[in-house]
């Protein structure tokens, strides 16, 4: 009771939408890759948990949603930004379900099918402009903050040959294949030209962690190794918090590694943690921001 929809495949969702496969599951839905019988096309269907709470955060993410696709017909940027095309409500015991335009796999399946999870710069400088641009246009257009911006949330769309050359299961991560670009000495059949990943394009999705600038939802937001210090420290957030989670994002695809891994200790937790990392890393907190934390007393000295 209150959880997932048991779908079927072969499953037609709204008498439209037949279920071909699952693409995803996460704490508060699934995702099917559908057929759209009307169009004859593909399509991603989120079908959400079907507890009250849920439906109630997924009519969040359904305004949210309608917001970017009206306001994508004044400024190009929203491109970057996955769009809505359709929701409705399931009778029964189903949830509340967003159907979602289909695109690729997401940056995070991309770095794991790369050797030390390591991308070219060329191509994450090509995509942090394209997450970049798609977050200005949520900002400054919509007043929304995405509040989750990490590999997993930033999707592939683009020439669908150069998808399946880069990525031969394109929607199954767990089909691992090694992608290195083509190097001196290299064996030519097993390498890929930089040119096929430079056409592959990037944008962002999953608003279900979204709120609006002048309405904050949650007081917690962010996965943990991209959560921003301001979250961190229980303060209030806007829009730079998304920035922060944009530089995490940026030094991982560069280096294949997290720019924060907090772990919880005996004597402290993993929020205390990354604190501590953020400070080795970035040099003494200012005052007047350690000190309006709600723990400031316990880790910090009145000079902060």
């Amino acid at each position: 009771a209150g959880g997932h929809h048991p779908v079927q495949e072969g499953e037609v969702f709204n008498t439209r939408y037949q279920a071909l496969r699952k693409l995803g599951c996460g704490a508060f839905a699934t995702v099917w890759l559908c057929q759209d019988m009307r169009r004859k096309k593909h399509v991603a269907v989120k079908v959400l948990k079907s507890r009250e709470s849920f439906a109630e955060a997924a009519q969040d993410e359904v305004a949210l949603l309608r917001c970017v696709s009206s306001m994508k017909k004044k400024d190009q940027a929203g491109e970057n930004i996955v769009c809505l095309l359709d929701d409705f409500r399931m009778i029964g015991e189903n949830g509340f379900h967003i159907l979602l335009k289909v695109l690729g796999p997401s940056l995070r399946c991309l770095m794991g099918s790369y050797t030390a999870q390591r991308l070219p710069l060329p191509f994450v400088k090509k995509s942090l402009q394209q997450v970049l641009a798609g977050l200005h246009f949520l900002h400054k257009r919509c007043r929304i903050i995405h509040a989750d911006i990490k590999p997993e949330n930033i999707l592939l769309y683009g020439c669908d040959k150069s998808l399946q050359r880069l990525l031969p299961n394109a929607f199954d991560c767990s089909q691992r294949t090694d992608v290195r670009l083509k190097e001196p000495g290299g064996d030519p059949g097993n390498r890929l030209e930089e040119s096929d990943l430079m056409s592959i394009e990037v944008k962002i999705a999953d608003l279900g962690s979204a709120c609006w600038t002048y309405k904050p939802f949650s007081k917690e937001i962010q996965t943990q190794p991209y959560r921003a210090l301001e979250v961190l420290l229980g303060l209030d957030y806007g829009t730079p918090a998304d920035i922060w989670s944009t530089g995490c994002l940026a030094f991982e695809m560069a280096t294949g590694e997290c720019l924060f891994d907090p772990q919880p200790g005996k004597y402290f937790s993993r929020d205390d943690d990354h604190v501590a990392r953020i400070i080795e890393l970035l040099g003494r907190i200012p005052p007047q921001i350690a000190l309006s934390w709600n723990k400031s007393t316990k880790f910090f000295s009145r000079p902060g």
